[in-house]
């Protein structure tokens, strides 16, 4: 793609943010794209008598466009004129676009009139947690009215192109329509990937529009006009750490526990997690630690964790916010490596509260210390027989890792699993995501032969890029079930005002589940009927349905579902 980089580095050295027209099309000429022929004329003296030779050559009727760097939207402008049906038109449409642009403009572009009466767009934009993204849809007015748009992450696989394609609403007029043969669809796709590697190769290019592609009575597209917008990288935002996985398989079996912040008053987050620890006889040892001494439900309380003579493998902190950092030193020296902090206060209450929150992560992380959360409602291990949450929930132990970005509704969810007998492999309300995010889990899932199915509840991710990625990958493996809060307008901003981060256009994050193979579901309790129902049937091996009722009607009404949903029902012999 050298002449490309070539085109892209010229318009940059020079200031441009943007390519013309005539540059966008050779572009995407050079990857192979269906694009309209036409001729270039500078605009100067003798511009009508060469646009009127040249339209002598491409034949009647024709297309008249302006050009010039600084005209972005040459509809708008009033510098497009259409269906042009001789020399006279023509040297009149001159004539307004060079008194409509003035100095502005540049060249003309004339094109031969591309009949057809099938419209689609393409294109591509950055979105700043999932990296460039292409879409396609019904173009026209249609694009705006009807909203028929698919979008997916780039790199595209065939797969992915054809699953584009057949995605839209619209099938009908992808096949012979009125007389117009069937969409060649290998020339939609050789669109989507030239606008997939486009994207992925030059990584200056922030937006691309070819819109409309016209598709001609013979089946053929072709794109008539396009767009190419330049600017920096818009995925140079520095990516969350990634942390050490078996750290935190370590934070899910502890072999000793101190509980910081330890507290003999019930209702108080220093009396609920130990109490629910005890409760369920975990094995291993656990350590109560308050400034006071003391006893606490008749055992001893350590004023400070170097009084503890055994190891700490884990230190549960509920002490208010502005003390944490006071106990990185503490827990360094006494080789603590893990720290589940309960302790709310930190982003989610705004800029002072994410000021110290970053402060308290690198000095965690020079410690060599794991941190979980701030502003988590706990974790839990069934398998280890540990329970470290606020609700008084003991699961089974099973093969569902669930994680929630809301630990509220994460704990419910764990009281309605022990209600089902519905198995846990292992649970953690995720608070702010400061250093281990939902990326880590995960990657952590994905190694884990214990987890069959992942459950998450998401109101935002902290790199969306690695999510797609991990997501894709564990979904080949293990059934992987969402719900998404914030996918509404008002949802998201109820999201962000919870967790103080922003979350991801739902359309581009729904596409990018879609991708990824995730299920998604829209309400709580289905997070945990779906994980029932994979952890007790296996994987079906492709999509054809046999249905067994006790009547007529529940077959006739679950063969629509099935029709719906992609699944074939055979005929039975």
């Amino acid at each position: 793609m050298t002449d490309i980089g070539q085109i892209i580095n010229t318009a940059l050295s020079t200031g441009k943010s943007s390519l013309n027209e005539d540059r966008a099309k050779e572009i995407f000429r050079h990857l192979g794209m269906p694009v309209v022929a036409e001729e270039k004329i500078g605009a100067g003296t003798g511009m009508t008598d060469a646009a009127l030779a040249a339209g002598e050559r491409i034949g009647w009727p024709l297309v008249l466009k302006g050009l010039g760097e600084k005209i972005l939207h040459k509809t708008e402008a009033g510098l497009v004129h259409v269906g042009i049906g001789g020399p006279e038109d023509l040297a009149a449409a001159v004539d307004d676009i060079r008194a409509r642009a003035a100095d502005e403009l540049e060249a003309l572009l004339v094109q031969p009139m591309v009949k057809g009466r099938r419209e689609f767009v393409a294109g591509m934009f950055r979105d700043a947690q999932f990296g460039p993204v292409i879409m396609f849809g019904l173009g026209g007015i249609f694009t705006e009215a009807l909203g028929d748009i698919v979008f997916r992450i780039a790199p595209l696989s065939n797969a992915d192109m054809d699953d584009m394609i057949d995605s839209l609403k619209a099938q009908k007029l992808l096949g012979a329509f009125r007389g117009e043969a069937a969409v060649d669809k290998e020339a939609l796709k050789s669109v989507l990937k030239g606008l997939s590697d486009l994207a992925c190769e030059f990584p200056a290019i922030t937006e691309m529009d070819v819109n409309p592609l016209i598709v001609q009575p013979d089946g053929r597209p072709v794109a008539v006009d396009g767009l190419v917008i330049l600017g920096g990288d818009a995925n140079s935002k520095e990516r969350p750490a990634s942390i050490d996985l078996k750290a935190l398989n370590a934070c899910f079996y502890p072999e000793s526990i101190a509980f910081v912040g330890a507290s003999a008053s019930p209702g108080k987050w220093g009396h609920m997690l130990p109490t629910n620890t005890f409760a369920r006889e975990f094995g291993g040892k656990v350590y109560l630690v308050n400034p006071k001494g003391g006893k606490i439900m008749g055992r001893k309380v350590y004023k400070r964790l170097s009084e503890i003579k055994g190891n700490v493998d884990l230190a549960v902190v509920t002490v208010p916010a502005d003390r944490v950092m006071d106990l990185i030193p503490e827990m360094a020296e006494k080789n603590v490596r893990g720290m589940l902090l309960i302790t709310s206060g930190f982003r989610e209450v705004g800029e002072e509260g994410r000021q110290l929150e970053d402060a308290l992560i690198e000095k965690a992380r020079q410690a060599g210390i794991l941190v979980l959360g701030p502003n988590t409602m706990g974790v839990c291990n069934p398998h280890a027989n540990f329970y470290s949450t606020a609700a008084n929930a003991y699961p089974l132990p099973g093969s569902t890792a669930l994680v929630c970005q809301s630990g509220n509704m994460g704990t419910q969810l764990l009281a309605f699993a022990e209600q089902q007998d519905i198995g846990i492999r292992a649970f953690s309300g995720s608070g702010n995501e400061a250093m281990v995010t939902i990326e880590d889990y995960m990657e952590a899932f994905e190694r884990d032969e214990l987890t069959r199915t992942v459950v998450l509840y998401l109101e935002s991710v902290k790199d969306g890029r690695r999510f797609f990625e991990s997501a894709s990958r564990v979904s080949k493996k293990k059934p992987v079930v969402v719900l998404k809060g914030g996918r509404t307008e008002m949802g998201e901003k109820a999201a962000s005002s919870h967790t103080g981060a922003m979350a991801s256009d739902a359309k581009v994050f729904n596409s990018a589940c879609t991708q990824a193979g995730i299920i998604q579901v829209e309400q709580p309790m289905e997070l945990l009927d779906l994980s029932a129902v994979f952890s007790s049937l296996p994987l079906p091996k492709g999509n054809r349905v046999a249905i067994m009722t006790l009547g007529g009607g529940w077959g006739v009404v679950t063969t629509d579902l099935c029709a719906e949903h992609g699944l074939e029902v055979p005929q039975l012999s």
